[in-house]
This record gives structure tokens, sequence and C-alpha cells, in this order.
């Protein structure tokens, strides 16, 4: 009886001993998991990312299609804008040439097998009925005049004079797009933005550490320069008024 009292005793002693050390490993863990956790909150994204890649770009088939999740659709799009610029630039198609050679042929084509079928025994082409949904047109619709509007206001705000950042920001966006479109024609420039649209997304989310890393030491000293620059000019440039002092 004493034998075993003194094992029960030993067995109760262990198993606090046990419990012990698993709640003080499992406090432990709860501590790394939380320093680890407030290490990646601190972590800089560029342009102040809260959200996955594939979420910024919209989610979807088009950020799927932006991010190569699947390459033969990916790479098939690629092909074709490759081609028509091809088409267009190189070879030097014109668009409405294009548009009613496709037009003839896809025509000739399916008015040949029209009537052919009645002599060879086989059903005629089902040419599907495409209508645009009353619906579709009136949201594309609501959403581009939203756009145009807010385009359109935030004009009028800079040129009233009272976002010089945005002033100097849009103006120099605007001498890029000069430069750019004094440098080749439209059609091309639109590839090139394709071009980068396609291959940036993928780039910086294979390598996004390391391009959020250069991205805040840029960032720092950009925000060095741009505060020397506001003390030294834009601070004695004379602002326009503003909507309080207007209302009084």
């Amino acid at each position: 009886m004493a034998e075993h009292k003194e094992e029960s005793v030993m067995d109760k002693i262990t198993e606090k001993f046990h419990g012990g050390s698993s709640s003080s490993s499992s406090s432990d863990d709860e501590g790394k998991l939380g320093s680890s956790s407030s290490v990646k909150a601190k972590i800089y994204r560029l342009f102040g990312r809260e959200k996955p890649v594939h979420s910024v770009l919209g989610g979807g088939k088009p950020a799927d299609l932006f991010l190569w999740r699947n390459k033969k659709i990916s790479g098939g799009v690629l092909a074709g804008a490759t081609a028509i610029w091809l088409l267009f630039e190189v070879l030097e198609y014109h668009l409405l040439t294009l548009l009613c050679h496709g037009f003839i042929l896809t025509l000739g084509i399916l008015f040949l097998w029209s009537n052919a079928s009645a002599f060879v025994n086989k059903c005629p082409p089902n040419i599907p009925e495409v209508k645009i949904p009353e619906d579709l047109a009136v949201n594309v619709a609501r959403s581009l005049r939203y756009e145009i509007n807010r385009g359109f206001a935030s004009l009028r705000a800079i040129g009233q004079g009272r976002d010089l950042k945005k002033f100097l920001i849009v103006v120099a966006g605007l001498w890029i797009l000069s430069f750019l479109g004094s440098c080749c024609n439209f059609l091309t420039l639109f590839y090139i933005v394709f071009m980068v649209l396609y291959t940036v997304p993928v780039l910086y989310e294979k390598y996004e550490d390391k391009i959020d890393a250069f991205g805040e030491k840029a960032m720092v000293e950009l925000k060095k320069y741009y505060a020397i620059f506001d003390e030294k000019c834009l601070s004695k440039i004379p602002k326009g008024p503003s909507k309080d002092k207007k209302q009084h």
C-alpha cells in the first residue's frame, strides 16, 4: 500500500511538471507567433499595399491573366496582341482594311458552308445570336460617366491652385506622355503598356520582398528631397483661396 501511494504521488508530480512545461511551451509558442505576426505586419509594402497582388488587380480571370496563372491562355493573348501589332506596324496593315477582309472571309465561309450542307447531307453551321445585354451597357456607361466626372473634378481642383503637389504630378505625367507620343504612335504606345502590364505584376509577385525593400529605401530618399524642395521652393509660392475663405 505504501508503495502504491508513493507511485501515485510521483505520477501526480510528473503530471504537474509536464502540464506546466506544456503550458509554458504553448505560451512561448504563442508569444513567438505573436511576435512573428507583428514583424510581418511591420513589413513595408509598395504604395501601402495591404492585399496580395492578385486582389489588387481585381481578382478573378483578369488577374489570373496578368499573373500567368494559366500559361496557355496568357501566352495565347500575348501572341495575339503581338500579331496585331506586327500586322499594323511592321506590315503596315490598316485597321479598316483588316476588318473588312476579316468580315469578307468569315461571311464567305459561312455562306458557302450553309449552301453546301444541303448537297453534302450535313447540318448547316449553327451561328449564335449575339446581343449586348441592356444591363451590361448601362453599367458600363455609368462607370465611364463616374470616372470621367471624377477626372474633370480633379482637373478643376488642380486648375484652381489648391494642390501644388498634384499639379506637379499631373504636369510631369502629361509631359512624359507627350514625349512618348512623339517617339511612337498610339498603337505602339498601347502595346508597350500592354507588355508592361503583362510582365511587371508577375515579376513583382515573384520578387516582392526584394522590390519592397528597395522601394522603402527609395521612398525615404524621395521624402527627404521633397521636404527640402518644399521648404526652399514650394512653401514660398502663394496658394489659391481655400473653400473656407470663399464661404466666409
